[in-house]
């Protein structure tokens, strides 16, 4: 799957596969084969961070 480049988009895959499939971001990267670095810098340009006790970005 090619993840959208466009943040905004991207965050609200990745919630929503956090939400509905991965228990946690980790397995989220193991499993659709993304860099975690590379998406926590994606998301911090838009000032969004990992919140694992609530397992999204926010």
């Amino acid at each position: 799957m090619t993840l959208p480049q466009d943040p905004v988009i991207l965050l609200s895959l990745v919630n929503a596969r956090l939400r509905d499939q991965y228990p946690d971001l980790d397995t989220l990267c193991r499993k659709m084969e993304v860099d975690r670095a590379w998406l926590e810098a994606k998301l911090a340009a838009i000032d969004y961070h990992y919140d694992a006790g609530l397992n999204q970005f926010r």
